[in-house]
């Protein structure tokens, strides 16, 4: 009897993991709609995950007691012209190319007029870079810190590149042209692209999360750029 009590324990957690999301995402309503009473500037952080950033409306597809659930390949359950930054860091990537437009499309749909996205996210040429250039140290060492740290067993660039398209979900990898010409289509102009944590704007600066990674390589994987609604 015991053995059959303890083997029902892991499906308990699975229902408790389950109920504990259903009341985070009935609770989501409350997060947003309090953040949007209370906060003169409203600043929303799309695909927070762990690093949710103070002052920030941060949501996420995995709701918890903090972060609001949205599903960014839906309808964002915010009314049109409600916000005046949008943010989001390497995120967009971990969605195909047309739920990015369907994401930007109501990022635009939110966004007040004049109101700014900022996007980090994984850059094709820094891919194409890391194959074609053998004598630029940094990426060196990211080859090497890549294979040490996933245990690739030809431990090559050619297999540092394959685990970065198939590893943690990512399914589409833009280069600046791309995420220009997508933006675009979505409505925003004024384009412009940065280092990470840098940007004429204040609310946007220091927002990238560089410290999940050893100095300076999240700039070198990462494109970022910024628009406006106009």
């Amino acid at each position: 009897r015991m053995l059959n009590f303890l083997k029902k324990i892991p499906l308990l957690k699975e229902i408790y993991r389950f109920v504990w999301r259903i009341l985070c995402i009935m609770s989501s309503k409350v997060i947003i709609s309090n953040y949007l009473k209370n906060n003169k500037i409203k600043k929303l952080h799309l695909g927070s995950g762990n690093h949710k950033i103070n002052g920030w409306l941060n949501v996420d597809i995995e709701a918890t007691s903090l972060v609001a659930y949205i599903d960014v390949t839906k309808k964002f359950s915010i009314n049109n012209e409600m916000i005046d930054y949008i943010f989001s860091e390497h995120m967009i990537e971990h969605i195909n190319h047309h739920d990015g437009l369907k994401m930007l499309n109501e990022s635009f749909r939110i966004l007040k007029y004049s109101g700014k996205i900022r996007i980090s996210t994984p850059d094709l040429q820094f891919l194409v870079d890391l194959y074609l250039d053998k004598n630029n140290q940094l990426k060196n060492d990211y080859i090497k810190w890549t294979c040490k740290n996933y245990q690739l067993n030809e431990a090559n660039v050619s297999e540092v590149i394959n685990n970065f398209f198939s590893s943690w979900g990512h399914k589409f990898i833009y280069d600046k042209k791309t995420i220009e010409s997508t933006l675009k289509k979505a409505g925003f102009t004024k384009i412009e692209f940065f280092k990470i944590n840098e940007s004429n704007n204040a609310e946007l600066r220091n927002l990238e999360n560089d410290t999940r990674l050893p100095e300076n390589f999240l700039q070198l994987e990462s494109l970022t750029v910024e628009a406006t609604k106009l």
